[in-house]
């Protein structure tokens, strides 16, 4: 499920009255970007930990996240990270969080007061457990395998499980990572804008890598508020989407 499909502003932007930030299609009503991850052993899955992180949550009925995996430690993505203390409640277990060495590090930096004197808090406080990321690995019975991207120029990772590939906050995707990424039957792919940025991709960019890639379907998500949801739609190719917050989808595997 797509918890958040909106750029690091979020949809409706503060203070903007565009005609996509004043829209009353819901589809245009945008958090920050995020997933869910339900394997076929039902185990829960949440890509990143947006400000949203309470709102989506609430809004989409999660009482469950087995493990938390990180594309990196962008505000947008890690913010919402101390909400992650309700599931430890939940659950009555510290939260498993895997991630890139160097998002690793930022998370003990940004969140030192769950690590004080280097070891993992609980009581009142997010209780994490890290885990870096050096390859493929397993969660359950699903295998995850991290797929190394461009974010400008700073390297991030997306995620495949099975026939799915997520990959968001994206502006390349290096010859290496191409050859992980066949015979997918949906990928998630950033879509910003359609004016060319320089850590993300255009909606052009993205429909050509969309192509190129060849999944079955393809859904845009990270969109900011000039890519209003049915106006884009429509001037979209067979095969490519746009997602929208709350939309579920069913993968084989």
């Amino acid at each position: 499920m797509f918890l958040g499909t909106g750029t690091s502003h979020g949809v409706p932007m503060i203070g903007c009255e565009c005609a996509v930030c004043t829209s009353a299609d819901p589809r245009d009503k945008r958090l920050r970007t995020s997933i869910i991850v339900e394997t076929s052993d039902g185990t829960t899955l949440l890509v990143d930990t947006t400000p949203d992180l309470r709102t989506q949550a609430l809004r989409h009925g999660l009482r469950r996240v087995d493990a938390i995996l990180y594309t990196h430690a962008h505000a947008d993505h890690l913010f919402g990270l101390d909400d992650v203390r309700r599931f430890n409640a939940l659950s009555g277990h510290a939260m498993p969080i895997y991630a890139r060495a160097d998002t690793v590090q930022e998370v003990r930096q940004r969140f030192g007061y769950a690590f004080v004197g280097g070891k993992p808090q609980g009581g009142g406080l997010p209780e994490l457990r890290l885990w870096t990321i050096g390859g493929p690995f397993c969660i359950g019975t699903q295998e995850i395998v991290p797929i190394p991207i461009l974010h400008g120029r700073r390297e991030i990772l997306g995620f495949r499980f099975g026939r799915f590939a997520y990959l968001t906050d994206c502006s390349a995707i290096p010859a290496s990572s191409l050859e992980l990424l066949t015979g997918l039957e949906v990928l998630v792919l950033d879509a910003l804008r359609r004016r060319p940025h320089s850590t993300h991709f255009s909606l052009d960019e993205s429909i050509a890598m969309a192509a190129r890639i060849g999944a079955a379907q393809t859904y845009f998500t990270h969109m900011a508020h000039d890519l209003g949801h049915a106006e884009t739609s429509a001037g979209l190719p067979a095969g490519v989407s746009l997602a929208y917050d709350g939309l579920s989808l069913a993968i084989g595997g």
